[in-house]
């Protein structure tokens, strides 16, 4: 027997099946981070965001400064992706940025039985105009992309003697045992237009980079397990403690500490380094108060303190890290009560009513 591949035609007698048509595109090449032409990258396409479902994405994320964090799914290999999708892209993954990435990825891989978490250009291949990265890259957005099918699913990870987890073995045994038959077509002869006699059969294409229908709701719960672990530790900030201090002259010191409870900064390192994003901001109010000073706090127990001569009234903050917190310090001629305004795109808009 010779292996004449999928069934289809050769139109042009190029000796390729099932190629010819108008033209092809990748829309996940067609991303305006690291793009490069089709020669370089097959499935670019003319140029950047050509494709429009891709520039409709596009003009939504720009449209919504607060989104913080993005997934796409693909269909198979088990796998938790982030990028850089290219080796000379690596030094725009910022580390501390990474450490975030590792704690959600490494996290999905318990909570996804044989998915590995893996680096594009690394663990799989070069890949130049991807989503990942221009998420990344050109917003600052914490994303990753699974593919959805494991063969691991077969059996559990249980490995063949070959010391694989699939193989054709595994595919016609799962179908045997699991899908009744139904996951194979028989083999029987043909007559074809170009080469005669023939026969066709084998694996249906359906379901070997989708799941049997009745192991569907496990994946899709898992990964929506997955990403909605995700969207709980995107930033969230509030006001952690207040300290009023009465100081001679009428003066009073207002120390506020607003906290993030949650792994993802208010600001990713990435954008900070950029400036894609304007800083997030602390402000103070009051009625019958006037702020004389605005500090940021380095170190309270030292006093060290930086000092913002404009505008002290509303600090500039480049970030409140996750998992941790931001020390301001104010001095107010006057008397309180005082309203605390957090304003962070990414972060939230929070506000805080405190008595002087």
């Amino acid at each position: 027997y010779t292996m004449l591949g999928w069934e289809g035609y050769d139109n042009d007698g190029d000796g390729r099946v099932n190629e010819d048509r108008p033209g092809f595109y990748d829309p996940n090449r067609n991303w305006g981070w690291n793009w490069q032409p089709s020669y370089v990258q097959y499935g670019a396409d003319h140029y950047p965001f050509s494709i429009q479902e891709n520039r409709a994405v596009v003009e939504f994320v720009l449209n919504h400064p607060n989104i913080a964090g993005a997934q796409s799914y693909h269909n198979s290999g088990g796998m938790i992706l982030r990028g850089p999708g290219a080796e000379d892209d690596t030094e725009t993954y910022n580390r501390s940025d990474l450490e975030v990435y590792d704690f959600l990825g490494e996290l999905g891989e318990q909570m996804l039985p044989g998915y590995r978490y893996l680096v594009v250009y690394k663990d799989l291949y070069s890949a130049y105009g991807g989503e990942l990265d221009w998420f990344y890259g050109a917003r600052g957005i914490f994303t990753f992309t699974n593919e959805l099918w494991t063969t691991f699913n077969y059996f559990r990870g249980r490995w063949d003697e070959e010391g694989r987890r699939s193989g054709q073995r595994q595919v016609y045994r799962f179908d045997e045992l699991l899908l009744f038959r139904e996951g194979i077509v028989s083999w029987k002869k043909v007559q074809h237009p170009q080469y005669g006699e023939i026969e066709i059969g084998g694996i249906k294409k359906a379901w070997t980079r989708t799941p049997p229908s009745f192991m569907l709701e496990d994946m899709c719960h898992r990964n929506m397990a997955f990403t909605l672990y995700n969207a709980y530790h995107l930033p969230r900030l509030t006001v952690d403690s207040v300290a009023v201090k009465n100081l001679p002259g009428n003066l009073q010191q207002v120390d506020v500490i607003v906290s993030n409870s949650r792994v993802v900064p208010s600001r990713s390192a990435h954008e900070r380094r950029n400036e894609i994003t304007p800083p997030d901001h602390i402000g103070i109010s009051g009625e019958n108060a006037t702020v004389v000073a605005g500090f940021r706090v380095e170190d309270p127990y030292l006093n060290i303190t930086e000092e913002q001569p404009h505008h002290p009234e509303r600090l500039a903050i480049e970030s409140v890290p996750g998992m941790g917190t931001v020390h301001v310090r104010w001095l107010l001629f006057g008397q309180g009560p005082y309203t605390i305004i957090i304003d962070s795109n990414k972060g939230g808009h929070v506000t805080a009513r405190i008595e002087g």
